[in-house]
């Protein structure tokens, strides 16, 4: 999404991206098909699973005494003794699959490996404890689904409430827009990608999603979705911005590559990351500044008052069509002829309806059924998270739903915080913190009410975009939270490493918006924007995602981050995204730098290609 900018070079060009962006997130029948087809196929496999027998005999009479008690089945090699019995931190929480139906429950429970730790849902009692035998493909498939709704809270979060806050954020401290977009726009489409590493971090046990889903993305962006823009329109790739992209990204992994090797990141090799994400905005404001300067010094005084997009197109010379640009419709063009007021209670009601009557008439069924699903969804974002436009005259001031945020977001803040942990603190064991919060907010909502009025912004609205920000933020990683303990419990049931689910499931339920976003952008005239949108983003997932992880685990109090790769695979997926930077810094080039359809069709090849080694070598038909 940098260089994204930087394509683009202006705001109206920047606004249409956006609200194009936003408009494909709408669309989540077709953005989640990816995802479903997997889990369709894991899924087939849920039924197959069968109890193992038991392989040894209890003779000793205390031993049989304390099965009798704990339930535990002796077929675990290591557990033979009662002490070991009462142990079984030594195991790992995949083997309750190696234990009958009934005894599965209370391995769960007493396996250290199989703690709940970050969360509001521990799915593994609830799949293996909350259901009989029978119904587990049940369960299963209900993780399934909610795990799609979860990938659509962080798709709606982040686009329609996340960024438009970000973009107020920068409008407000006057940034100028290749500094807003390597910065706080970029921030804003790779925060699912970034929150979900955050939140794979925090446990040892799924740092391995994190690695996947970050080198995953990688291969599925600059493969499939750089591949899929060529097959759409076939152009020619800006030079400058494209070698800049991929040299810095090569920097990036192969320091990933490295801190994979030495198997632990410290303080030095996080603010690494951190230092070439700087290095790497540095250079986009500088060549920026450099580039326009010499294009005003040959346009002349002239011109020097416009600004040319620094990746132009053959076909760049006209604006993209604009979609919607919120879950609300832009209703100007519906306004009544006569002067009418609306009263508070009609202002409210409208403000947290998200359907309009209208374009509810004109849809097919399938976008009403997808709508149906998303309303729920939308109504509690839009009464806990506040969004400024600055494109709007009032700059979507909405005065009692505003003052209602004041209540509702720093109440979602203090109850989705460590998952509530602190919320739910007593201050000197009686009053709870999250009453002390509401009692606030509801003093803030008062006021605000008191001394504000429906037709004219306050002055100090744009406080409401941080608010947002915050906010939309929490729910972001609260749902990231929930998304890294399914794909777990998946691990768990299918008996699938950590790594497989991080560049599949995770990687894939983050990036699909990205590919539908990047190849209506090239339909829509503009393939080099959405070429340079596929390393923009990735840049700043790899770099940020990883060094604000580890950084927050070193303030928790771990001096360094442990890694423990899953042994060849997580090789083979360094060397794959490698390999795919290094083919299209030497290929690019050599074609002139023009991207054709032949080249689409091999950088597809080479994802399947990859996908195909990966799934042998995790089912061992490529030995480690």
């Amino acid at each position: 999404m940098a260089s994204l900018i930087n394509a683009t070079g202006n705001g109206r060009q920047l606004s249409g991206v956006r609200k194009v962006y936003r408009e494909v997130l709408n669309m989540p029948v077709k953005s989640w098909t990816a995802v479903c087809l997997v889990l369709t196929v894991l899924l087939s496999g849920v039924s197959t699973v069968q109890d193992r027998e038991e392989d040894s005999v209890i003779t000793s009479r205390q031993q049989q005494q304390q099965h009798a008690e704990n339930g535990l089945d002796g077929n675990i090699t290591g557990m033979s003794t009662p002490m070991e019995s009462r142990n079984s931190s030594a195991h790992e929480c995949r083997d309750v699959m190696k234990q009958k139906p009934s005894k599965q429950c209370w391995f769960i429970k007493h396996t250290k490996d199989c703690e709940f730790s970050d969360g509001y849902i521990n799915y593994l009692q609830g799949a293996f404890c909350s259901f009989p035998h029978s119904l587990f493909p049940l369960a299963v498939t209900l993780y399934a689904v909610w795990l799609l709704y979860l990938f659509m809270v962080l798709g709606i979060a982040a686009s329609e409430f996340f960024c438009p806050n970000l973009a107020a954020i920068s409008t407000s401290l006057k940034l100028t827009h290749n500094v807003a977009g390597v910065t706080f726009l970029a921030f804003g489409n790779g925060a699912p990608d970034v929150f979900s590493a955050v939140a794979a971090f925090a446990d040892p046990r799924t740092a391995g999603l994190a690695i996947g889903a970050l080198f995953g993305a990688g291969v599925f962006v600059t493969t499939v979705v750089a591949g899929s823009v060529a097959l759409v329109k076939p152009f020619t790739v800006a030079s400058r911005p494209f070698l800049r992209d991929v040299i810095f990204y090569m920097a990036a992994v192969f320091w990933t590559f490295l801190i994979l090797y030495l198997r632990e990141i410290k303080l030095g090799e996080a603010l690494g990351y951190l230092g070439l994400y700087v290095l790497y905005v540095g250079t986009v404001v500088v060549s920026t500044l450099i580039y326009n300067r010499q294009k005003n010094q040959l346009q002349g005084p002239i011109h020097s008052s416009y600004t040319e997009p620094e990746l132009p197109s053959d076909s760049e010379d006209t604006t993209p069509i604009i979609f919607n640009r919120s879950i609300q419709d832009d209703e100007s063009e519906y306004q009544p002829l006569l002067p009418f007021t609306e009263s508070t209670c009609q202002i409210f009601i409208n403000s947290i309806n998200p359907i309009d009557s209208r374009k509810w008439r004109r849809k097919r069924w399938l976008w009403r059924a997808a709508k149906v699903v998303k309303v729920p969804l939308e109504v509690v974002l839009l009464l806990t998270v506040p969004v400024v436009d600055p494109d709007k005259d009032d700059h979507n001031w909405n005065r009692p739903l505003n003052c209602l945020h004041l209540l509702t977001g720093p109440l979602v803040c203090v109850l989705t915080f460590k998952s509530g942990q602190y919320g739910l603190l007593n201050i000197e064991g009686e009053f709870p913190v999250w009453v002390l919060v509401l009692l606030i907010g509801v003093f803030l909502s008062a006021i605000s009410f008191l001394i504000t009025s429906n037709q004219q912004t306050p002055r100090l609205h744009c406080v409401f975009s941080l608010l947002g920000f915050v906010v939309s933020a929490m729910w972001i990683n609260t749902a990231a939270t929930e998304v890294v303990s399914i794909l777990r419990t998946f691990g768990v049931v299918f008996d699938l490493s950590n790594t497989v689910l991080g560049l599949t499931l995770l990687a894939w339920g983050n990036s699909i918006g990205d590919c539908f976003s990047d190849i209506t952008v090239a339909r829509q005239g503009y393939p080099r924007m959405a070429m340079a949108a596929c390393f923009g983003g990735i840049i700043f997932n790899m770099l940020f995602g990883v060094g604000l992880s580890c950084l927050l685990q070193m303030f928790n109090g771990h001096n360094v981050v442990k890694l423990e790769p899953d042994g060849l695979l997580v090789w083979i997926l360094a060397g794959a995204l490698g390999l795919s930077l290094v083919l299209s810094f030497i290929l690019i080039p050599a074609q002139c730098f023009h991207l054709g359809r032949s080249y689409g069709i091999f950088l597809i090849l080479f994802y399947l290609v990859f996908l195909l080694v990966v799934l042998l070598t995790e089912f061992k038909v490529i030995l480690s």
